[in-house]
């Protein structure tokens, strides 16, 4: 990658990388990766599996020290800090799109734009820094960069299931269901763990004292976990 380019892109970052093959592989789509066989180029994939994860426990620390939310709301705001929108707007604010090593195929396809490869890349940037520099390095850059209007944020009552229903519905032919998979305690005292299947292959399970709270848990897990999706 075109040196002065990638120190450009660490001074926008506000932090410089020791090992900068770290920030090479973060903006290497698999769509590059996979055109170019030899094998000298691994593609971000991985990274964005750790970013994922070192986010969500960079936002859940920063949330909890820095206000005095219930559980529910925090849970709620952190949904709406890590999802595809607003990493793929952070990922704008840096101009990571012009950064990222595409396939050719993509690239006519205009993946620079596109909201999951930027959000997906965003994570793979900051699994990079916590890679090169630690927790408090990912962090600090997530707290300063993502987290810093937190207060500004509406988190709304989601319905979960009805926002996970039209959310499937934008493709033809998405089947949802819900199965409740485990019921236990006296009558007075019941939970309900239900799992959530889409086209028969489970993408969320969730508990409740009622079938409905439980359906709605699961609901929410799926959105969380596979779709990324923020609320309107």
């Amino acid at each position: 990658m075109d040196e002065k380019k990638l120190l450009l892109f660490q001074e926008k970052l506000g932090y410089s990388f020791e090992n900068i093959k770290l920030l090479e592989v973060a903006l290497t789509h698999s769509s590059y990766a996979n055109e170019n066989k030899s094998g000298k180029f691994l593609s971000n994939e991985r990274m964005e599996f750790l970013g994922d994860a070192v986010l969500e426990m960079a936002v859940s620390n920063i949330i909890y020290n820095k206000s005095k939310l219930p559980e529910g709301h925090m849970t709620k705001l952190r949904a709406e800090l890590v999802c595809e929108k607003s990493l793929a707007a952070l990922a704008q604010m840096f101009d990571v799109g012009s950064h990222i090593r595409l396939g050719r195929g993509e690239e006519k396809g205009g993946g620079r734009g596109r909201a999951s490869i930027l959000a997906d890349a965003m994570e793979a940037v900051i699994a990079a820094m916590y890679l090169d520099g630690g927790f408090h390095t990912a962090s600090e850059f997530v707290e300063k960069n993502l987290v810093k209007d937190m207060d500004q944020i509406k988190v709304s009552n989601t319905d979960y299931k009805t926002a996970l229903q039209e959310l499937v519905q934008g493709k033809p032919g998405q089947i949802l269901s819900y199965h409740v998979v485990d019921e236990s305690g006296p009558d007075h005292m019941k939970s309900f763990s239900v799992e959530v299947y889409l086209n028969g292959e489970s993408v969320g399970k969730g508990d409740g004292r009622s079938k409905k709270e439980a359906e709605q848990a699961a609901a929410k897990f799926a959105l969380d976990k596979n779709f990324k999706r923020c609320s309107k």
